[in-house]
């Protein structure tokens, strides 16, 4: 291991019971290195809370423009790949919500998808920015977490009913939209704008996302057991029509071929497996 690699930390921290249906994890990293460090994150199809400490950390978006990160900022629902980089002494904290989780807190999904925003400004109070001065003050990245959850508390509304039989729904073999507009007496359009509006998503895009991940978990278990990747084999587990079909949706989520994919993997971040 080189001197820079020991000095880059990062890890992933697991929520506790009490919290596992509004978080599905943290994830921590430094960069105590005298470089840059640039990493690419796989859309998760889920919004993230972003605190900042020390130097600040940079957002890179499509069209090659930068953000820096200013203490905290709300992303998402991401739903595409994006580069950040790490400077000299950077600190990162990243609180990853769950299925409605963010609308729960903030009642809307949808507004910080495409451009970063202070979660103070969906609030119309300075509650983020007190909360991370008092992150700041503490050195633990577990009693951050432990002070973290207990700032959420208050502020958490209850779950739609529509919404936790769409989050709970798990017959493989019925539509879900609509199973669950039967069951409510309702339009699949109703059930549908339920979705968007406090998922974040369409039944369409989440589906379509579903079959990437898996064919990217196919990947890596290949890998990880030394096989040959069989491209043939991916396609038709994951459901699609053929290799170029794959090829495109990779480009679409990470603007890489699978086989670019491959060759690039240790410099990218996968919230789903870290």
């Amino acid at each position: 291991m080189s001197e820079n690699e020991e000095k880059y930390r990062n890890f992933r921290i697991a929520v506790s019971t009490d919290y596992e249906d509004i978080f599905t994890h943290f994830y921590f990293a430094e960069n105590n290195t005298d470089e840059i460090i640039t990493r690419t994150l796989l859309p998760p199809f889920q919004t993230i809370l972003i605190f900042d400490f020390g130097t600040k950390s940079i957002l890179h978006s499509k069209n090659n423009t930068s953000i820096e990160i200013d203490r905290c900022i709300v992303l998402g629902p991401i739903k595409q790949s994006f580069e950040y980089s790490l400077p000299p002494n950077s600190e990162i904290l990243v609180a990853n919500f769950k299925d409605d989780a963010f609308f729960r807190f903030f009642g809307s999904t949808s507004i910080a998808e495409h451009f970063p925003i202070n979660p103070d400004d969906l609030l119309e109070k300075n509650c983020f920015t007190l909360l991370w001065t008092e992150l700041n003050k503490i050195k633990s990245t577990e009693n951050q977490i432990n002070y973290l959850l207990d700032f959420c508390k208050p502020y958490l509304k209850q779950r739609n009913n529509i919404v936790e039989k769409l989050i709970n729904f798990t017959d493989e073999n019925l539509n879900p939209i609509k199973s669950i507009a039967s069951q409510q007496n309702q339009t699949e359009r109703n059930i549908q704008l339920n979705q968007k509006k406090h998922l974040g998503y369409t039944s369409k895009e989440i589906n379509r996302y579903s079959r990437f991940v898996k064919s990217i978990r196919l990947i890596q278990d290949s890998v990880s057991m030394s096989k040959k990747i069989d491209w043939f084999e991916i396609v038709n587990e994951c459901g699609y029509y053929d290799q170029s079909q794959l090829i495109h949706d990779f480009k679409y989520y990470i603007n890489l071929s699978p086989k670019k994919y491959l060759r690039f993997q240790q410099d990218i971040c996968n919230p789903k497996e870290e």
